[in-house]
Order: structure tokens, then C-alpha cells, then sequence
């Protein structure tokens, strides 16, 4: 099957995993894209549906409880996430340079890391969540509600992880429409259990968790049954070849560790912010949590491209495609700018009618408010940021992000953050750390783009 622009084969693979390196670029990117839009558009609807679950027939504390732990997750969770961004580099590369054998090998070793992964983030979830729950002086009232949400949503943290390394596997090879396939199923079964577990049996916090583990983990299952049926060999996932190949699992942690110390290190910043949040009380907790669900649309048009990038770069710079290679960068940076600048405009106009979506306390609304009106109208920063560090990703120089953002997003964040709040102790301070710390590290990137040979980046390894 062909499809006008795009060319859906590369020798005798599989139709859905798509060859980036030829046809139009434009259409290659959209096309490629539009699964991943869909997806995180699902997906951003279903965390709508969650948090109004939750928001409606659960308590403030309730509430507050589950809004307040993305950065707690992210700490873990992007830790191993980050190094799956990692091994889908290599296989996208090999991808590119129709090497099939290293193209084997490094599927393989990417869902051994994601067993491995899966137990380490199981134990340290359950071992350092009550600690940091403490050190983000989560308020009293909404610490049991935390604890026994955290408790279940890392007793099953193995379906999260293997989830995204499939998905990170499957978007390597060009197949960005089947993780669409399982992600409208798996959050239909979420969207039902919420309402079976919190608004039917009334199970607040823990309703909310084991709907999550149990949805993400027919997804695991989904995707299990996909890649184990293969047609193609080369793709095939074979549990009777998952042993540890040392050569291929450094090259996986060379090019994902930097990302996964990177998105640790600024989850601890954001804890950091966290907790001066809940310093201002469970009002400001719910007010933050609200504004955060409804700025996941903001991360549609830029998460879509950042996870784009990576594949479309290690795929040309694999098949030599240097100008290609630079042209595709150019155009999803800018198209990640543009939407995202128009989606937060929207934003700032609308945000306290979307805001009473998740939360009917006024004093929330007016905490979620204040920090829209002085994120929103910056968020083109925050796009470029993230493309551009998908570039450097797709190029193997994970190293530039990571030390961009564990410099600014993080370091810079805190200094920041803990030095502003005593002088200025208002919640709008909290609120200009993200345009500052987004501006410091777009400078940087741009640095990088103009500057560095990147496009022959994998000859110079």
C-alpha cells in the first residue's frame, strides 16, 4: 500500500511502519503526527474525564491528592521513560540505515530495560513516596489520600512503564497509528472504571489508581499481542531472545540516560515548586491541579512533535539525509510554536471557564487563574524548547538538553523559587518561574541549532 508523499515500505517491512526518509517532508511529518495528536488528545480527554470523576464525587483533599502527584510520578516514571526515548534513537537510526539484524537487537534490548525498569520503579516508589510526600509539606488533610493513591498506582507501575516502551518500540519503526488503536480502547476502559470505582462504589483515590493500572495494563497486553505477531521478523518481539546483549544495552544508555537524569532531576525542581504550592494550602493545590489538566492541551501540538522529531532525525541522519534532516527540524519546531502560541491565547482568554470544569470552589479558580494569565502568553517558549530538544535527541546529542534543562528547569527553578517566595510571598511569584526558566533555556537551544553540526552527528560517534 502506498500513500501519495509518504512511502509505507522499506524493502519487504510491514506497511505500518512508516520510512520517513522519503517523500514530501511536510506530509511525512503530518501524517506521522496526526496518530500521536490523536493520541495525546485522547488521552487529554480522558485525564478531563479523570479529574472531573474525581473532582465531582470525590472531596477537595480527594481531589487535591491526585492533582498534586504528577510531579511525584514523573520523578520515577520519566527516569525510565527517558531512557526508552533513548533506545528508540537507536532503533530508529538502524531503521533508517536498514540494518535489520541491529534493528532486532535493539527492540530486544529495549523491552529487556523495560522489565528491569519496571521492577526498580516499583520498589522505589513504594520505598520513597511517604518521604517525599513529607518534603512537599503535603498538608495533613490531604496526605492519607496521597498515600493510599501512590501505594496503588506503584504497586502496578509495570503496566505504565512497559506501556511506554512499547510505545516508544512501535513509534521507533514508524508506526505511530496502532498506539493510537490501544490508547482510544485503554482510556474508554479507564473513563468507565473511574465511574464504576469513584462515582458508582465510591472508592475515591484508590478507585481512581486501580483504574489506571488496570486500563494501562490492557494496553500492555494490546501491545504485547501486536509485536509477538509480527509478520516481519526483524520486528517481531521473541521472549526466547530477550538476553542481555552488552554492546547494544550501553548504546541504549548512552543515548537515554542523559533524557531519564534529565527528567528526574527536573521532577525534583518541580517538587520543589510543588511544595511551595501546597504552602498556600489546599485551595492553591486544587486551583494548580485544575490549571495543569487543562495546560495538557497545551503539550498537544508540542508532545506531538518532540516525539515526532526524534524519529524523523535518527531515521534521515541514519539514511545520510542531512538536508532533509534539517528541513523536517525547521518546519516542527516552527509548526510546534505557532499552535502552541494560538492554543495559549485561547487559554488565557477562556481560562476561568475551563477552569470550573474540574473544580466549584472559587478560591481554586482564582489560584488557577493567576498562574494561567502569566504562563499562557509564553508558552511559544516552551514549544521550541521541547522540539528543539528533540532534535538534538534524533541526533544522539541527548547530553544538550539534559544539561540545558537540568541547568535552568531545575537549578535555576529552585534558586529561584526558594529565594523569590520569601521576598515577594505571592502566588504569582511561584507562577514566573516557568516563563524564566523557559527563556533561559530556549536562548541556549538556539545556541545549539545555529551553531553545531548536527545533521553529521552520528559520523563524528
Amino acid at each position: 500500500m502506498r500513500t501519495k508523499g509518504v512511502h509505507f515500505h522499506l524493502h519487504n517491512r510491514h506497511a505500518q511502519n512508516v520510512d520517513l526518509t522519503k517523500g514530501s517532508i511536510v506530509k511525512g511529518i503530518i501524517q506521522f503526527a496526526l496518530p500521536l495528536f490523536l493520541g495525546q488528545l485522547l488521552q487529554q480527554f480522558y485525564n478531563m474525564a479523570d479529574a472531573w470523576v474525581v473532582g465531582n464525587f470525590a472531596d477537595n483533599d480527594a481531589f487535591a491528592a491526585v492533582s498534586s502527584g504528577g510531579s511525584l510520578t514523573f520523578l520515577i516514571i520519566g527516569f525510565f521513560n527517558g531512557i526508552a526515548i533513548g533506545g528508540g534513537v537507536i532503533i530508529s537510526r538502524y531503521f533508517g540505515a536498514k540494518d535489520d539484524k541491529m534493528v532486532q537487537k535493539a527492540i530486544h534490548a529495549n523491552f529487556l530495560f523495560g522489565i528491569l525498569a519496571s521492577i526498580l520503579a516499583t520498589v522505589a516508589g513504594l520505598l520513597l513516596i511517604p518521604g517525599l510526600l513529607q518534603l512537599m509539606k503535603t498538608p495533613a488533610s490531604v496526605m492519607p489520600h496521597s498515600l493510599v493513591y501512590f501505594r496503588i498506582y506503584f504497586g502496578g507501575v509495570f503496566t505504565v512503564i512497559l506501556y511506554n516502551i512499547c510505545m516508544s518500540i512501535m513509534r521507533a519503526l514508524g508506526d505511530s497509528l496502532r498506539p493510537l488503536y490501544y490508547l482510544i480502547l485503554s482510556s474508554l476502559v479507564n473513563v468507565a472504571l473511574d465511574l464504576l470505582f469513584v462515582a458508582g462504589f465510591h472508592w475515591g483515590v484508590s478507585g481512581a489508581a486501580m483504574a489506571t493500572v488496570l486500563a494501562q495494563g490492557l494496553s500492555v497486553v494490546l501491545c504485547l499481542m501486536r509485536m509477538c505477531r509480527e509478520k516481519n521478523e526483524t520486528f517481531r518481539l521473541d521472549f526466547r531472545k530477550l538476553h542481555f546483549d552488552r554492546d547494544i544495552m550501553m548504546e541504549v544508555l548512552a543515548q537515554g540516560l542523559p533524557t531519564g537524569i534529565q527528567n528526574a532531576v527536573i521532577s525534583v525542581g518541580n517538587i520543589v515548586i510543588q511544595s511551595n504550592i501546597n504552602a498556600f494550602g489546599a485551595y492553591a493545590i486544587s486551583g494548580q491541579g485544575a490549571y495543569a489538566k487543562i495546560e495538557g492541551f497545551v503539550f498537544l501540538p508540542i508532545m506531538s512533535m518532540s516525539m515526532v522529531l526524534p524519529t524523523f532525525i535518527s531515521q534521515n541522519l541514519g539514511a545520510r539525509e542531512y538536508g532533509r534532516a534539517k528541513k523536517g527540524a525547521a518546519f516542527g519546531i516552527c509548526s510546534g510554536m505557532v499552535l502552541a502560541e494560538l492554543i495559549g491565547v485561547i487559554f488565557y482568554v477562556w481560562a476561568s471557564y475551563a477552569l470550573r470544569f474540574f473544580v466549584d470552589s472559587e478560591e481554586a479558580v482564582k489560584y488557577g487563574i493567576i498562574h494561567s494569565r502569566v504562563v499562557a502568553p509564553f508558552f511559544f517558549l516552551l514549544a521550541f524548547s521541547h522540539c528543539a530538544a528533540g532534535v538534538m535527541r534524533g541526533c544522539g546529542k541527548a547530553f544538550i538538553p539534559m544539561v540545558t534543562m537540568l541547568l535552568f528547569w531545575c537549578g535555576v527553578r529552585i534558586v529561584y523559587v526558594t529565594l523569590a517566595v520569601k521576598a515577594f510571598p505571592v502566588f504569582q511569584t511561584i507562577s514566573w518561574a516557568y516563563p524564566l526558566t523557559w527563556s533561559l533555556s530556549s536562548v541556549v537551544f538556539l545556541i545549539a541549532l545555529l551553531k553545531l553540526d548536527w545533521q553529521r552527528a552520528f559520523e563524528k560517534t
